[in-house]
């Protein structure tokens, strides 16, 4: 009698939170300072930073403001979500 050998079945994101990114997209409503400020008080951005990601999600409409596991980012994208803004974590 043959036993055929059992490979271990992978959880992907179930025992590792594999690092995501947060990503803005630009809007017709939001102010720059509005952008900027919520930047800095939620993704801490330094000033620089949270200017930099302003311009690029308005010239290029989407920019990765933040990367890191999935539970940290799902707090920050309901926090966006809450000041109105659009994002997905990618």
């Amino acid at each position: 009698m043959t036993q055929e050998k059992l490979q271990p079945v992978e959880y992907a994101d179930t025992f590792t939170d594999n690092p995501r990114s947060l990503v803005l997209f630009n809007d017709d409503f939001n102010t720059f300072d509005f952008v900027i400020e919520t930047l800095i008080q939620v993704c801490g951005h330094t000033p620089e930073q949270a200017e930099t990601c302003t311009w690029i999600v308005h010239y290029k409409g989407k920019c990765a403001v933040k990367s890191g596991p999935l539970s940290e980012l799902r707090l920050i994208y309901n926090e966006f979500r809450n000041r109105n803004l659009t994002a997905s974590i990618d």
